[in-house]
């Protein structure tokens, strides 16, 4: 691939992840979201022009995530808690997904490999972040007493579903398209699997949507606490029904239709 062709397509990845992390699902109180993806399209760079490359882009997209989160640093205690914060908060917690194409040659299949890359990616970020709670942030927004126990909490309750959407996305994104290629194309929809993958992809959103809302119900400031599930009234679980019900009902509309479309097809041959 012509460099000039590749360096277009990372500023407009980076563009585009930085966007979609505006787009908050969740918005913790102490710092972290849930957003719509916004991991996915660096870790495709990654996976689609290497390791090296991909670390490049990610360094890139911290840098952004580091200007949005400037203020953070105003509660940091010292010079070294703002390097600190820095490093693990940002540049390492936003650069692993460089390591997003790891598994590329490893495993055969697009997209098994794809949501591989994207799994550990989440997990290595999820890492810089318990860490940085444990340390720069315990007595500041972490209790000094069981501080790594908190942190592992209070960062799993935004990384989980973060990590569910995003290799949920990658996972499709690997089937539908074909990434290695020099110019990212729609995979053929001419061959039953590939549409019944398609079809399914409203289905797997609402139900990726769903998982989230009712994470957010047990959501607290200390981490998250499943019985509050038990809480729950009705109308805070009309969300979810209705993502349910409009994701699988797009799906059959859409088998139906192709069903339909080679039906035409047939009698008109």
């Amino acid at each position: 691939m012509k460099k000039s062709l590749r360096l277009t397509e990372t500023a407009i990845m980076i563009a585009l992840g930085f966007i979609l992390s505006m787009l908050k699902i969740i918005d913790m109180p102490f710092g972290g979201s849930v957003t719509a993806f916004s991991m996915l399209p660096v870790i495709v760079i990654a996976f689609r022009h290497g390791t090296p490359w991909g670390l490049l882009a990610g360094f890139a997209a911290s840098l952004l995530q580091m200007l949005m989160g400037l203020k953070n640093l105003t509660y940091a205690t010292s010079a070294g808690a703002v390097i600190a914060i820095i490093m693990l908060d940002y540049i390492a917690a936003f650069a692993v997904m460089g390591l997003g194409g790891i598994f590329k040659g490893k495993i055969k299949d697009q997209g098994i490999s794809l949501a591989a890359g994207a799994l550990t990616v989440c997990i290595l970020r999820y890492a810089c972040h318990v860490i940085s709670g444990c340390t720069v942030w315990m007595g500041v927004s972490i209790p000094t007493t069981d501080g790594l126990l908190y942190s592992f909490a209070y960062n799993a309750a935004y990384m989980i579903p973060e990590t569910i959407i995003t290799v949920v996305g990658a996972y499709f994104a690997g089937k539908v398209f074909t990434l290695s290629s020099e110019r990212i194309k729609r995979v053929p929809l001419d061959t039953g699997s590939a549409r019944n993958l398609v079809s399914s992809i409203p289905a797997a959103l609402s139900a990726v949507i769903s998982f989230v809302l009712i994470f957010a119900m047990i959501q607290t400031e200390e981490g998250f606490d499943i019985t509050a599930i038990k809480q729950s009234k009705i109308f805070e679980w009309m969300p979810v029904i209705i993502s349910l019900a409009v994701g699988t009902a797009a799906t059959v509309v859409i088998k139906i239709g192709w069903r339909l479309k080679d039906k035409k097809q047939r009698e008109t041959k």
